[in-house]
């Protein structure tokens, strides 16, 4: 069955869970007591490494004084491979773990789902289980998730992400799976752990929190439970992203972003999102860039393709970005929500185009970097006709795209596509 048949008309809603959180300032020095209260004792620790800071080594030598022992498995890679999910599944058995915890951002945390899927099935390929509840084993082991960026809400959310590959190496996959059995047990968000976060990477996680609050709230789900949380995201992020980025040791902002991203990932989680995301999955899939930083460059592009479908939302999310609407009409009001994000990302220094995007752009990236062949040879985001269709066949497969607020064909999607590679920010605003 096609993801669009699963959800369209949306006759029937579904409210998805959430796992229980500690937040807030030192909530990460309680994951010991909390993993031996989950029954812990043999863990596998999920994570980028977070190279360059002491977190990981910090949080798992605490682990280890309450009693735990503790395996380190530090190899994921931004936008997940298939193969980090299954080396990790490989250590886990291989050292008789019970328990995982996963350390970072969405990476970490989207590894870190898919392995426990592919544990609770004998270690079958993560690849199998991509689209809507296709594990057939509702229980898996344990997970305590520490986020370390304000962006991706994985370690509440009941979806993850994953590039296949392996099924064909010419045509990288970046999927979600979409499973309840992957939602974690318990979610760790401590602001004090993003002072680390490099300014850049800042800027692009809250785009990634701006884009999972904004989806929602304009979806053509239009599920009601998911509407609050989405607005108050949006707003939060206006207030406090700038701060976060340019002050990033200063707790209000830190603790603003915190709150943001963990709600933006709950609104989402049962409200849907849309072709921002699909963008961003399928840029990922081929040049492996930061999923924030596609987010961010896709979301003006989508916020006008969708205005026609929903002035009135996109009205309602200009008052949220502190926007005086006071004497405009519904329809100047949303383009005033379009320019309020366009003055956001550029206030906090973000690449607007996706050809302008080169190694040097931002901290993290890994442009021709491999560990594949197909990724060595992807050097230079083309942005021409061929990469432009390939990237929209791959935005009209993605499991986001039947949330969209406008219908989608290849004939509408390219376009916005075209000007994500290309085009000039300042032409939307005329």
């Amino acid at each position: 069955m096609q993801v669009d048949e699963l959800l369209k008309p949306f006759p029937i809603k579904e409210f998805h869970p959430f796992p229980r959180a500690l937040m807030g300032p030192g909530a990460h020095e309680m994951i010991g007591p909390e993993a031996l209260k989950l029954g812990f004792r043999k863990t596998l620790v999920m994570t980028s490494g977070l190279r360059g800071t002491d977190i990981v080594h910090k949080i798992v030598e605490s682990m280890k004084y309450h009693g735990l022992e503790v395996v380190v498995y530090d190899k994921v890679e931004s936008n997940p491979k298939d193969y980090n999910v299954m080396d990790s599944v490989a250590m886990y058995t291989e050292n008789q773990c019970d328990s995982f915890v996963s350390i970072g951002g969405g990476s970490s945390h989207d590894a870190c789902k898919g392995a426990r899927v592919s544990v609770a099935h004998d270690g079958r390929n993560v690849n199998e289980f991509e689209g809507f509840n296709m594990s057939e084993n509702p229980k898996n082991p344990p997970h305590i998730a520490v986020s370390t960026t304000a962006g991706t809400g994985s370690e509440t959310s009941w979806a993850y992400v994953i590039t296949d590959t392996t099924t064909d190496p010419d045509n990288p996959h970046k999927y979600v799976a979409f499973d309840d059995a992957s939602v974690t047990t318990l979610a760790i968000d401590d602001p004090v752990l993003y002072y680390d976060c490099p300014v850049d990477y800042t800027a692009q996680c809250g785009f990634d929190v701006l884009a999972h609050a904004s989806e929602p709230y304009v979806s053509r789900l239009n599920f009601e439970p998911s509407l609050g949380n989405a607005i108050r995201a949006i707003k939060l992020t206006s207030e406090n992203l700038r701060e976060a980025v340019w002050n990033g040791q200063d707790l209000k902002g830190r603790e603003g972003m915190m709150y943001a991203q963990y709600i933006a990932a709950q609104a989402f989680n049962s409200g849907g999102l849309g072709i921002i995301h699909s963008i961003s999955h399928a840029v990922s899939a081929f040049y492996d860039t930061h999923h924030g930083l596609n987010n961010a460059i896709a979301l003006p592009r989508v916020w006008a393709f969708n205005m026609p479908a929903r002035y009135k939302a996109f009205a309602e999310i200009a008052v949220a970005m502190g926007v005086d609407v006071g004497g405009m009409t519904t329809v100047q009001a949303a383009d005033a929500a379009l320019a309020a994000s366009i003055r956001l990302l550029r206030d906090v220094g973000i690449t607007e185009r996706f050809v302008d995007v080169t190694k040097d752009t931002y901290s993290k990236n890994r442009l021709g970097e491999g560990p594949t062949k197909f990724y060595e040879d992807q050097k230079v985001i083309t942005g021409d006709d061929a990469d432009v269709d390939r990237i929209t066949h791959h935005v009209l497969g993605d499991a986001c795209t039947p949330g969209n607020a406008k219908e989608c064909t290849f004939e509408t999607v390219r376009p916005v596509v075209d000007h994500c590679m290309n085009g000039d920010l300042d032409d939307l605003l005329t």
